[in-house]
């Protein structure tokens, strides 16, 4: 068994599709196979380094480097890559030619490992998977919701700084900016180490797996839930419950949940369901209360009221980066009385078209 993933059976292959730096290839090359390893890095940051697997990993070093002057040798190529490489690489770079294992640890512990080295945002669906280009969205994007942003912005600045921080849960009309808030939190803080993982509905299911992957990571993640919404009898729902309160796994401290939704009650519920004040049946009420219990649990609720006429103006003419003459004006407005409403969405809709 080999610590650190193999090369292609042929060389000249891997490299081809490898995006290395510039520079002499094959160390790169060699040095993103430490940082492709996923079975080393798990076990080195869950547990201390014992003596054997130590010695274990300075072998496999030093059969990276007897690799790489064989390569060298036999395929005496020039820069291959354009591009500067990544603070990661280089540690990597420099445990291959001339670390141990304690220095692999180490370049885990600060680095992460696998697609957690080169990326900031992610989807869960069962499976955790890269984002290769995420929405640049930044708070200077957003109008008219200055308080809101800053009550977000204060709960995650407490997390990144390993402070208590709360589940949140941004609630309002569609179309106001709340997507586009939690989006922008990885775009201005994914430097300070914040990571974020949008988990779609059927990641739903595997909650405990992604908490037991993000643990010993060296980031802070903020698990991201869409326009989130149960049918009745979605059991789904109960899951989420426990993650955010009162679940058997203790909930990683570099694990913060951030939802946004249509509406506060996150189970849909009717008016017919609604038990009779002076019903004598106990059960009624349980049913109605393990409904609302979803939503009590997010420590911090934060409401995006609908836009009106001024403030959907006001995104158009930010937007566009200029007043509004009065031709603009009239046609935004009509814009948004064609069917489109009034909203953060619609302001933008309108100025991507101009």
């Amino acid at each position: 068994m080999q610590l650190f993933p193999p090369l292609d059976q042929n060389p000249l292959t891997e490299l081809f599709h490898a995006r290395v730096p510039k520079g002499e290839p094959w160390a790169w090359v060699l040095a993103q196979r430490i940082l492709a390893s996923e079975a080393v890095p798990r076990r080195l940051l869950c547990e201390p380094l014992s003596p054997g697997l130590a010695a274990w990993i300075d072998e496999e070093l030093a059969r990276l480097r007897r690799e790489l002057e064989h390569l060298r040798k036999q395929y005496p190529y020039a820069d291959f890559g354009n591009r500067e490489p990544s603070p990661a690489e280089v540690e990597a770079l420099d445990v291959l030619l001339r670390g141990s294992s304690m220095d692999v640890q180490a370049l885990y512990r600060i680095y992460g490992y696998g697609i957690y080295t080169h990326h900031s945002a992610f989807v869960f669906d069962g499976q955790v998977r890269a984002v290769e280009k995420p929405d640049p969205a930044r708070f200077d994007d957003l109008v008219g919701y200055t308080r809101q942003i800053g009550m977000l912005r204060t709960n995650i600045e407490r997390f990144l700084a390993g402070k208590p921080a709360v589940p949140m849960l941004l609630y309002g009309a569609r179309g106001s900016g709340k997507s586009t808030s939690v989006k922008a939190l990885r775009t201005h803080y994914a430097e300070r180490g914040l990571r974020l993982v949008e988990v779609l509905s059927e990641g739903l299911d595997q909650l405990p797996l992604l908490m037991e992957e993000l643990a010993p990571l060296p980031f802070r993640f903020v698990l991201f839930m869409d326009d989130l919404a149960f049918a009745e009898g979605d059991e789904r729902f109960h899951r989420l419950k426990v993650l955010l309160e009162g679940a058997v796994y203790e909930r990683p401290a570099n694990v913060l949940v951030v939802a946004t939704s249509n509406r506060r009650n996150l189970v849909s519920q009717h008016w017919a369901e609604r038990p009779d004040p002076n019903a004598s049946d106990p059960a009624s009420w349980d049913t109605l209360q393990d409904k609302l219990a979803l939503a009590d649990r997010f420590g911090l609720v934060i409401t995006f009221p609908p836009f009106d006429q001024q403030l959907y103006l006001e995104a158009v003419a930010h937007l566009l980066g200029r007043e509004l003459d009065p031709d603009t004006r009239t046609a935004a407005l009509q814009f948004a009385l064609g069917g489109r409403g009034f909203s953060g969405r619609t302001a933008r809709h309108f100025a991507n078209q101009q």
